[in-house]
């Protein structure tokens, strides 16, 4: 497994991935439905993704980094939003792969902070994060309403510079 920048030509796989990978684990949007929208769109850019890629050519996983802001001041923080692991790829390593991938591609940007949001309820993702060295910094109780069910939505970061 590697971990690369993704491409254009990722667009498809990385579309088919995110559909497999949909859980109300994760997602505050709806599942998706046909006609299915591209994977790569203005907001959404193959350079701001990295990729794990299997031996065999096959996408496990992916991370999207960006600016959480377009603020000058805020222009140190670099923020996941998206990210996913192929459910037959999970446990082996590739989220953490990809996180410290993502750590290293803000270093190298010039960010010094990274952030990310997480639902309360997403157990597994949370122990990851925190693996890799993620601290709750804030909740924002009931932000979402799920299933009819209150979730709260869990900010975290992690310093880059130490």
């Amino acid at each position: 497994m590697t971990v690369r920048g993704a491409r254009p030509s990722d667009d498809v796989p990385l579309a088919a991935l995110d559909r497999a990978v949909w859980s109300p684990l994760h997602a505050v949007t709806p599942r998706p439905e046909p006609p299915y929208p591209p994977f790569f769109d203005a907001a959404h850019r193959p350079e701001d993704h990295l990729v794990a890629e299997g031996a065999d050519g096959s996408l496990l996983g992916y991370v999207r980094l960006v600016c959480p802001t377009p603020l000058a001041c805020n222009r140190h923080v670099r923020q996941i939003q998206g990210f996913a692991v192929a459910a037959g790829a999970r446990g082996q390593g590739i989220g953490g792969a990809l996180l410290r991938a993502a750590c290293a591609e803000a270093r190298r940007q010039g960010a010094t902070r990274i952030t990310l949001r997480v639902l309360g309820h997403n157990t597994p993702a949370r122990a990851l994060y925190e693996k890799e060295g993620f601290r709750v910094e804030g909740v924002l109780p009931g932000e979402f309403v799920l299933d009819g069910r209150a979730v709260d939505d869990v900010l975290m970061g992690r310093s880059l510079t130490a």
